[in-house]
């Protein structure tokens, strides 16, 4: 890793890790929030402070404390929403369904969808202790330990991609059937209604043209996480185990491929505003190479790592611009002066370079 390249990691951690001061768009009324959880929240007493959490760009959430314990609020955020947006249901959902069965989430304790309690539907779930990583490199790990860490993120989501469900209550979580034709028409969708706000982008209107022609056959169905990437999971303090995965607000049923892919796409991104490891050094780092990730998953879900592989410069390809449509979303909902982060226009500004990205990876898979 350059130099410049540390020392935005070292930024991006100090930026995202713990809490700040509620900011003024996302306040609400405490003592509401406190008399809601007394009648909902088993085993609740206060009194309460509230602060927010420095990272997420999409749903505010906030670290809430008692003298007895913390738990965490997920909000949607205040203003005008897209009407797919923000799902704080659906992230309640499936985290309340794989609970039980031992996936690492945080236990659900209670949703609410009335709006006059805080100006928005939200849901609280426990705080798990642990270590989020900014940086995909993993520099706060020892290098004798590093592999052992993206073993267990690969582990975890091979385990959600093989957990039946049907089995946990999500049988209806989704459409079964056509994913990658269903989400390129969605995001698409979107891009193009975020236009009048965040801009047309070239290579996003390529990308529109070429990826529903190109989507390469076969068909399954999964639990799919939408947004599985390292700063999205608390591991634990010491040891190379995920305790927990965070922020399932794109979770859907969908094709497991697509979900791995975006997680894959680490590889393929720089290091710059993501956690990509695009130029590392690999070896050095005592991280596992691309391939030897995918025959990971592959061995961990009974796939064909070649055939899995053929068609990864399309899977990637997908994800950029899916990736790209959320983050334009962003830009729109910063001109509206509904984004949640502080950090959001600065991310906004990464549309066109994803973009290009995208087009780069459709262009290995023969785009002309």
């Amino acid at each position: 890793m350059s130099e410049t390249a540390g020392a935005e990691a070292i930024d991006r951690q100090a930026q995202f890790t713990g809490t700040t001061e509620v900011r003024e768009a996302h306040r609400f009324d405490v003592r509401a929030l406190e008399r809601w959880m007394e009648a909902h929240v088993e085993g609740f007493r206060g009194p309460l402070s509230v602060a927010q959490f420095r990272g997420g760009q999409s749903n505010p959430t906030y670290k809430l404390e008692t003298p007895s314990r913390a738990y965490v609020l997920r909000r949607k955020p205040p203003g005008q929403l897209l009407k797919s947006a923000h799902a704080v249901d659906r992230e309640y959902r499936v985290i309340s369904a794989l609970y039980p069965t031992g996936f690492p989430v945080a236990r659900p304790f209670a949703l609410c969808t009335d709006e006059q309690v805080i100006g928005t539907w939200f849901y609280i779930m426990d705080y798990v202790e642990g270590r989020v990583f900014w940086d995909g490199t993993f520099p706060q790990v020892p290098r004798e330990e590093r592999r052992a860490y993206f073993e267990a993120m690969c582990t975890t989501i091979a385990r959600l991609h093989t957990t039946d469900p049907a089995a946990v209550g999500l049988f209806d979580f989704g459409k079964p059937g056509n994913y990658f034709a269903r989400q390129i028409g969605r995001w698409s969708q979107q891009y193009q209604a975020d236009i009048p706000e965040a801009g047309r982008v070239a290579d996003m209107d390529r990308l529109v043209e070429w990826l529903p022609q190109h989507i390469p056959p076969g068909d399954e169905t999964a639990i799919v996480h939408g947004d599985y990437r390292c700063d999205n999971m608390i591991f634990d303090p010491e040891e190379p185990r995920v305790r927990a995965v965070l922020d399932w607000e794109l979770s859907t049923l969908g094709h497991p491929l697509a979900d791995f892919s975006y997680h894959l796409m680490m590889y393929r991104m720089p290091p710059t505003g993501t956690v990509g490891l695009m130029n590392a050094d690999l070896a050095a780092l005592n991280i596992p190479t691309e391939s030897e990730y995918v025959a990971l998953y592959c061995r961990l879900t009974g796939r064909d790592p070649e055939a899995v592989a053929a068609n990864m410069d399309f899977y990637v390809a997908y994800n950029m611009f899916r990736l790209a449509a959320i983050v334009h979303g962003i830009r729109a909902r910063a001109a509206r002066g509904t984004a949640a982060s502080a950090h959001a226009k600065a991310m906004a500004a990464t549309v066109e370079p994803l973009a290009a990205l995208a087009w780069e990876q459709a262009q290995k898979a023969g785009a002309r």
